[in-house]
């Protein structure tokens, strides 16, 4: 039986420390800002928007470097118009960002606009070894996707673990962000059934103003908002408020079992901005 919260005032905080988060690029001046606050060495991802180029996306992850961060991109497949195109981008980034690990995504559109439908196909193209790419992390849904069905997922996940493998790759999830610590658990526990034995990274919303957080878990199909005020501990009827992922952390940090569920992180999605969630988990810390 899983210890109580209670139990173990330590848990919250380990589970914290090594935390991963993401920027976008064009969040240069927010990392300057937030940059006192982050522990050296930490990993964060440089999204891939339709709205940003390639400069923008290599000179965030170069910023993430010089900062003394480790750069993560994310790569989108079905943004990519040619193999050409890929090649440009990981050249850039290994050579201004001395990137060794990216982060594999199918990517918004529906029709690709290019030789790569989804993240599979870039991690079986060779194209990230050829560029010094020694690790790849993928996706994962434990609330499912609201375009793809269950199996349908775990097929795509179980196929990309085994191609990483064959490539010689290491890898790593990342999942979408939840507010409810059952169904992550659920799928932690059917994760390492299937014998997928990958590190995995939680992703858990970092502090944010209630209504914004409400609309990014409509736009992506995450729990219902009464279901997320009631796990996440927050009220409806102050959507002028802020919350933050205590509850959910700590909670789960007590029910996880290394042993049922294997290598666990948290990675920090920003919707608050990024100085706004380095200096919670440093007041985290502190408080613990």
């Amino acid at each position: 039986m899983p210890s109580t919260p209670a139990s173990r005032p330590s848990a919250g905080i380990d589970l914290v420390r090594g935390f991963s988060l993401e920027m976008t690029g064009k969040d240069n001046d927010a990392l300057a800002e937030a940059t006192d606050g982050l522990p050296p060495e930490t990993r964060i991802n440089v999204t891939f928007l339709g709205n940003e180029n390639l400069s923008m996306r290599v000179a965030a992850a170069a910023a993430v470097r010089a900062a003394g961060f480790e750069p993560i991109p994310h790569i989108s497949a079905r943004r990519l118009g040619s193999v050409a195109e890929l090649d440009e981008f990981l050249g850039a980034l290994t050579t201004d960002a001395q990137v060794k690990e990216v982060f594999a995504v199918g990517g918004d559109p529906t029709v690709p606009l290019g030789p790569f439908p989804d993240a599979l196909s870039l991690i079986t193209s060779g194209r990230l070894q050829a560029h010094g790419v020694s690790a790849v992390a993928i996706g994962g849904y434990p609330e499912g996707h609201p375009e793809i069905d269950e199996a349908t997922l775990w097929e795509a996940l179980e196929a990309k673990s085994a191609a990483l493998r064959e490539a010689g790759l290491d890898g790593s999830i990342i999942t979408q962000f939840g507010f409810d610590i059952g169904p992550v658990l659920s799928w932690l526990e059917e994760l390492r059934r299937r014998g997928i034995r990958l590190p995995v990274r939680i992703g858990v919303p970092g502090p944010a103003g209630i209504k914004r957080l409400l609309t990014y878990a409509r736009r992506f199909g995450v729990s219902s908002s009464a279901g997320i005020a009631h796990k996440y501990g927050f009220s409806l009827a102050n959507l002028l408020g802020t919350a933050g992922p205590d509850r959910f952390i700590t909670e789960l940090a007590a029910a996880l079992d290394p042993a049922i569920h294997g290598e666990v992180r948290l990675h920090f999605y920003t919707f608050g901005g990024l100085q706004a969630t380095a200096r919670w988990v440093a007041d985290f810390d502190a408080g613990h």
